[in-house]
C-alpha cells in the first residue's frame, strides 16, 4: 500500500510558508525578546535590519522606519536589548524574523518598572505632598551638601555660592553617589546633618549621567531620609532633563547643581544695594513727615482771627508739642528698626569684613537724627516766636487796652457805636461799656462838636 500523499494534497512553497507565517502569526502576536544586537544595518529607506543572538541561537528582525522615531538610543552590534513586536515570516527565503515596534536597552525595563511602583507606593505614603514641604531659609548662614567629593557637581556648587555669598559657611559630607552602598551613604549623611544641626539647608546631588548612574537618588532609604530631614532640602541631581524620587521628596528641585546654589543664596551686592535703598526711604520718609507738619501748623494758623486768639495759640502750641512726641517716636521706631535688620543681617550672614561699615552706617543715623531733632526743635520755636509776635501785634491793635486807659465805648440802642453827638436825640437810652463792665444811660443834652472832634 502506498504512503504517498494523493496529488490534490500536495501543497506548493509559497502556499506551505503562508501557512506557517499564519499559523506564527496567530501564535506569537506579540512577543519580548531579550538578546545581543548583531548585524545591525540602517537601510537608507529608514528601515533597520539586525539579529539578536544568545548563547543558543540567533533570530532576524526588522524594524520599519514608522517605529524608530521610537528609540531613545542608538543601537549598536554588541549592545543587549529587549524588542517587543510580532513574530512574522520573510516569504521570498522562507526564514521567520521579529517583526519589532519598540526595542530599549536591556535592564532599563525592568528598572522602570521598579521605579514606578516604588513611586506609587512612597506617593501613597503621603511623601511628595506639596503640603509637607518646607520654605527655603531667606539669608542661610551655613549650608550642608551632600555629593561626592571629586565630581563637577561639588566644585560648580562651591563655585556658585561663594561667588553669590563669600562669606557663606559650606559643610560637605562626602559620599559616594553612584554603585552599590551609594543611596546608604547618602541616607546616613543626611540623617547625620539633622542630628548635628549646625546648617541652615541640606544641598543633595550629583552630576548627570544614565538612569543607572543616577539610580542612587531613586532608592527608597535616600528618598525617606530627604522627606524626614527637619533641615529644608535641595535636590540637585542630573541635568534638567533628569528626574528622581529624590526631586519629588525635597523641598525645592533644581535643574542642575549650580541652579540649586543659586536658589539657595541670594547676591550679596543685591542685599547691600536694598540696605541703601531702605536707607534713603528713611530720610525721605522723615523729611515729608516733617514738611506735611509744617504745613498743617501755618494751614492752623491762618484760619483763626482776633476773637480767639489766646486759645488758637494755646491748642496750636498744644498741638505742636504732640507732634514733636509723635515725630520723635516714629524716628525712634524707624531708626531702631533699621539698626535691628541690619543686625539681623550682620548676625545671620557672619559678615567679618563688615563691622566698620556698619559701625559707620550707625554713626550715620545717629547724626541724622540728632539734625532731625535740631531742625524739628528749631522749626517749632521760630512759629512759637512768630506766633508771639503777632498776639502782641493783635493786643496792641486791640480797643481793650484804650479802654484800660480810662476811655470808654459808646453804644445805640441797636448796638452800633456812637461816634458823633449830632446823631443822637435827647431822652434816647444809651449804653457805656467801660474797661470792665458796662452801664446804661439817657441823654439829657445834645452838645455837638467841631470838624476837629472839639
Amino acid at each position: 500500500m502506498s504512503s504517498e500523499p494523493a496529488p490534490e494534497g500536495i501543497l506548493s512553497v509559497s502556499a506551505l510558508t503562508g501557512l506557517i507565517k499564519g499559523t506564527l502569526a496567530e501564535a506569537f502576536p506579540a512577543v519580548w525578546v531579550k538578546g545581543e544586537l548583531t548585524g545591525f544595518k540602517r537601510y537608507g529607506s529608514g528601515h533597520l535590519y539586525f539579529s539578536l543572538k544568545d548563547e543558543g541561537a540567533v533570530l532576524g528582525c526588522v524594524m520599519w522606519k514608522g517605529r524608530t522615531g521610537r528609540l531613545a538610543f542608538e543601537p549598536q552590534d554588541g549592545l543587549e536589548v529587549e524588542a517587543f513586536g510580532s513574530i512574522s515570516v520573510y516569504e521570498p527565503q522562507g526564514r521567520y524574523q521579529l517583526v519589532v515596534d519598540e526595542m530599549r536597552p536591556a535592564g532599563v525595563g525592568a528598572l522602570l518598572l521598579a521605579l514606578e511602583e516604588l513611586k506609587q507606593r512612597l506617593a501613597g505614603e503621603g511623601l511628595f505632598d506639596a503640603a509637607r514641604k518646607q520654605p527655603l531659609p531667606r539669608y542661610p548662614a551655613r549650608i550642608g551638601l551632600v555629593t561626592s567629593p571629586a565630581g563637577a557637581a561639588v566644585r560648580d556648587l562651591v563655585k556658585v555660592l561663594r561667588a553669590r555669598w563669600p562669606s557663606i559657611g559650606i559643610v560637605l559630607a562626602p559620599v559616594r553617589v553612584q554603585g552599590e552602598g551609594a543611596a546608604a551613604e547618602i541616607a546616613a549623611a543626611i540623617e547625620r546633618f539633622n542630628r548635628w544641626g549646625r546648617v541652615d539647608l541640606l544641598i543633595v546631588g550629583r552630576g548627570g549621567g544614565s538612569l543607572e548612574d543616577l539610580w542612587a537618588f531613586n532608592e527608597e532609604p535616600v528618598v525617606r531620609a530627604i522627606a524626614a530631614s527637619r533641615l529644608p532640602v535641595v535636590s540637585a541631581v542630573g541635568h534638567e532633563v533628569d528626574v528622581t524620587l529624590a526631586d519629588f521628596a525635597a523641598d525645592v528641585r533644581a535643574a542642575t547643581p549650580s541652579n540649586a546654589a543659586e536658589i539657595a543664596v541670594p547676591v550679596r551686592a543685591e542685599v547691600t544695594g536694598r540696605v541703601e535703598q531702605w536707607r534713603g526711604r528713611l530720610g525721605r520718609a522723615v523729611r515729608q513727615g516733617v514738611g506735611e507738619r509744617r504745613r498743617l501748623l501755618d494751614k492752623l494758623t491762618s484760619q483763626y482771627g482776633f476773637r480767639r486768639q489766646q486759645d488758637v495759640i494755646g491748642m496750636q502750641q498744644q498741638r505742636v508739642d504732640e507732634w514733636l512726641d509723635r515725630l520723635h517716636d516714629a524716628i525712634r521706631y524707624v531708626l531702631e528698626r533699621g539698626r535691628e535688620r541690619l543686625d539681623e543681617i550682620v548676625s545671620r550672614y557672619g559678615l567679618r569684613e563688615w563691622p566698620r561699615t556698619l559701625e559707620a552706617r550707625h554713626e550715620e543715623l545717629d547724626d541724622m537724627r540728632e539734625q532731625l531733632d535740631g531742625a524739628v526743635v528749631q522749626a517749632t520755636l521760630a512759629r512759637r516766636t512768630r506766633l508771639a509776635a503777632l498776639a502782641d501785634r493783635m493786643r496792641a491793635l486791640s480797643p481793650r487796652l484804650v479802654l484800660e486807659r480810662g476811655y470808654c465805648l459808646v453804644h445805640a440802642p441797636d448796638g452800633s457805636l456812637v461816634r458823633a453827638s449830632d446823631t443822637l436825640a435827647v431822652g434816647e437810652l444809651l449804653t457805656i461799656e467801660f474797661a470792665r463792665g458796662e452801664a446804661d444811660t439817657r441823654v439829657e443834652q445834645v452838645r455837638p462838636g467841631g470838624q476837629d472832634g472839639t
